[in-house]
């Protein structure tokens, strides 16, 4: 059932179509609000470079006076399995700078 399942879905649009099969990249806002946190825009992608470029125009759309900072974490997993903790991995931390730039920074292993 599985092969045929990886057989059916070459010819899809779904989200893997034209990735890497298994992985995804996915990016997040977080907006410093009060005393705590609070998740702002977020999505995934299968193409590591669409998710920088989401995540930074998602970042130069917030408000000037917000605190916000994003991230990206890149996960492995297998045909047809959600990816789950032990595959995903936090590769890179971006902040805005004064002058409203995006500036990435990669994570160590």
């Amino acid at each position: 059932m599985a092969a045929s399942a990886k057989e059916d879905c070459l010819f899809c649009g779904g989200l893997d179509q034209g990735g890497a099969l298994g992985e995804l990249f996915e990016w997040e806002v977080r907006l410093t609000a009060g005393q705590g946190e609070e998740l702002g825009p977020c999505g995934a992608s299968p193409f590591q470079a669409t998710a920088m470029d989401e995540l930074r125009k998602a970042m130069r759309g917030m408000p000037q006076d917000a605190a916000a900072r994003g991230r990206i974490v890149h996960s492995v997993h297998d045909f047809g399995a959600a990816p789950d903790d032990h595959s995903r991995r936090e590769i890179f931390r971006a902040s805005l700078d004064p002058a409203g730039m995006v500036r990435f920074e990669r994570v160590g292993k």
